[in-house]
């Protein structure tokens, strides 16, 4: 993610007429600086591009999307082979109505005997594996290492305890916040079920509401205010009394006194404890746990079938691998996902997780190395912070001094929206000059969740599943080019964003329209992910064709 790696057209003429082999060692071609000058759209978003608009295209839908439905009209009559992409994420909801048909399947695998017919070492891992056993709840990190202090070194330890310090004043002020949120959700909730005589109601209800009552004017606020956050009002006032509750329990310390991790039995602090521990059941253990289900949908959601959405990629299957709590990961957990997708055939991973400390880092480390040895690429999000990652580490990362990469087969991608202004960049995605490689949408995607559904959800780990489709798509059409080549691909090909923007992260009550600065300073390539031009400059090295 530190450099790119450009070299002029003309360098590789004589190249794209050589072998498969020759392709592979190809260095990518530079990108076009012609910058698309297209006026922002204006007004809502219909139902359909509000659905799909990751997908659609700015030049011909004034919407800056991937260009997907494009590459495909590109890629119409030319043959693909298919695709592995792990999915290194919390439960996924296989059995879903769009995802079922794209379930990978272990086929060495015999389920439900009891038996490690392939002997990779996991007992019927039919769909992937679960390393988190019937565990979900988990502490973060930095909770767990003050549990445990011995687990980290004694810098880790100093700064753990230094942000332990700031969490709890950050939550304090936190609680009063969210407590005056949930009392404008209740008392929206109550006005507009009086008003309605109902209990149930839609945005477009709410909207079409004309009063000049300041409490029913008020409830329509709040309502939108939530709507934005993709939260009807009960889901609102679900997930603000817990956020109430967590900010109560950290400044109690309630959240120091359970070890979640005896569920799976395991040591998590030794990477050779218990090998293929965890078991088969790679699904959710309840309706909230969604992520990975989401995630997946956005790779890979079977295509054209006329339910729900479309993923990226048209020939993959999904691997699942359950290695993400409701809290943070653990590095042997992430480690031995990476590990497990790779060795069972995955060739792009995504890590759609986060977190501030990484006691076992080196380990994780390796498993990158591991799978740029084994020609796979990892597309991974940025993280959800507002931050500069050149400065301040998350983890996973690949540069451990936030320079120096481990390896070329690691795609770092920050978030971005549906506004083509200065609003581009989601203002909750982490960037970064030198460590954020590239920005795909990341605002308001909709993709499946359990139990048949679908719902819209904010990210950068919608981001990363949404490139990871891409390097999917290129992978499958152009099986030839190496991990390195298409990580190369998606940064050099992606369309060039030549304005100024809001810094995510800079916007506050003493500054709300934030600071602006360069797009082109919040990453590596200055770019979106474009899946158009991505596949046709695959096909330019591979074919030789203009």
């Amino acid at each position: 993610m530190r450099v790119l790696k450009p070299v002029f057209y003309s360098a590789i003429a004589v190249a794209t007429l050589a072998s498969c082999k020759t392709v592979s060692k190809m260095p990518v071609p530079a990108g076009s600086n012609t910058v698309v000058n297209i006026p922002a759209k204006k007004g809502a978003l219909t139902d359909y591009e509000q659905e799909n608009w990751q997908h659609l295209d700015l030049a011909t839908d004034t919407i800056p999307g991937m260009s997907v439905n494009k590459a495909y009209e590109f890629l119409k009559g030319k043959k693909n082979v298919q695709v592995v992409v792990g999915v290194v994420d919390s439960g996924t909801d296989l059995k879903h109505e769009d995802l079922v048909d794209v379930a990978w399947v272990n086929a060495k695998e015999v389920a439900g005997d009891g038996i490690d017919n392939d002997k990779n070492g996991y007992v019927d891992d039919i769909n992937g594996w679960n390393f988190l056993g019937d565990s979900y709840k988990e502490h973060l990190e930095y909770e767990r290492i003050l549990m445990n202090p011995s687990i980290a070194d004694a810098e880790t330890l100093a700064e753990v305890k230094a942000f332990q310090a700031e969490k709890i004043e950050g939550a304090k002020k936190n609680k009063t916040r969210y407590e005056g949120l949930l009392t404008a959700v209740k008392d929206a909730k109550e006005a507009l079920t009086k008003y309605f005589g109902k209990e149930e109601f839609s945005q477009k209800e709410i909207e079409a509401i004309n009063t000049q009552d300041e409490k029913l004017t008020a409830a329509i606020a709040t309502a939108t205010r939530m709507n934005g956050f993709g939260l009807s009002l009960d889901e609102a006032k679900k997930e603000l009394g817990k956020l109430v509750e967590n900010a109560q329990k950290t400044i109690d310390g309630d959240n120091l006194k359970t070890d979640y991790r005896t569920v799976v039995g395991d040591n998590a602090y030794d990477i050779n404890d218990k090998p293929g521990y965890g078991n088969g059941n790679t699904g959710h253990s309840e309706k909230g746990e969604a992520h990975g289900s989401h995630v997946s949908g956005i790779v890979g959601a079977t295509r054209n079938n006329d339910k729900g959405m479309n993923g990226v990629a048209n020939n993959v299957k999904v691997m699942a691998v359950r290695s993400v709590s409701d809290g943070d990961e653990y590095d042997k957990d992430v480690a031995l996902g990476i590990r497990y997708a790779v060795d069972n055939g995955a060739k792009v991973i995504n890590t759609s997780f986060g977190k501030g400390f990484s006691p076992n880092k080196e380990w994780v480390y390796d498993a990158i190395k591991y799978a740029a040895s084994k020609d796979v690429l990892i597309v991974n999000a940025a993280g959800n912070d507002g931050k500069n990652i050149d400065v301040e580490k998350t983890f996973p990362n690949d540069a451990p001094d936030l320079v120096n990469e481990v390896s070329d087969n690691f795609l770092t991608i920050g978030a971005m929206s549906a506004n083509y202004n200065e609003k581009l960049p989601a203002g909750f995605s982490n960037y970064g000059k030198k460590n954020v490689d590239v920005f795909a949408p990341g605002v308001q995607v909709y993709s499946t969740t359990p139990d048949g559904e679908y719902k819209k959800f904010n990210g950068t780990s919608m981001a990363s599943p949404a490139a990871a489709g891409v390097a999917a798509l290129v992978r499958s059409y152009y099986p030839e080019l190496t991990a390195s080549q298409v990580k190369h691909i998606l940064m050099n090909s992606g369309t060039k964003i030549d304005f100024n923007v809001v810094k995510p992260g800079s916007q506050s009550r003493e500054n709300p329209n934030g600071e602006l600065v360069p797009f082109s300073e919040l990453s590596v390539s200055g770019r979106v992910v474009n899946a158009y031009n991505a596949v046709r400059m695959a096909d330019r090295m591979v074919n030789g064709r203009k």
